[in-house]
């Protein structure tokens, strides 16, 4: 198993700080298939935040909790990178 170097709230901090700022996702679906996707960080809630994809026909799930990004399926970062 590898150990995560980062924790939940250390993850919480992060998403505080990307709060209403423009981000890239990225979604790990399993099988070696990602989806990325640009969005806007809406809401941070204690449990979950969610985000707006540029993209109105998006069909997947908006909103992602913080263990999410701990095990790797969900990535984060600010587009103005």
């Amino acid at each position: 198993m590898i150990k995560s170097t980062l924790s939940i709230n250390a993850i919480k901090e992060t998403v505080k700080s990307l709060h209403g700022q423009d981000i890239i996702v990225k979604l790990n679906l399993g099988r070696n298939k990602y989806v990325t996707f640009p969005a806007t960080l809406n809401e941070v809630y204690p449990s979950l935040f969610t985000v707006s994809p540029y993209d109105k026909n998006f069909l997947g799930k908006t909103a992602y909790s913080y263990s999410e990004i701990l095990c790797g399926r969900v990535k984060i970062r600010s587009a103005a990178k």
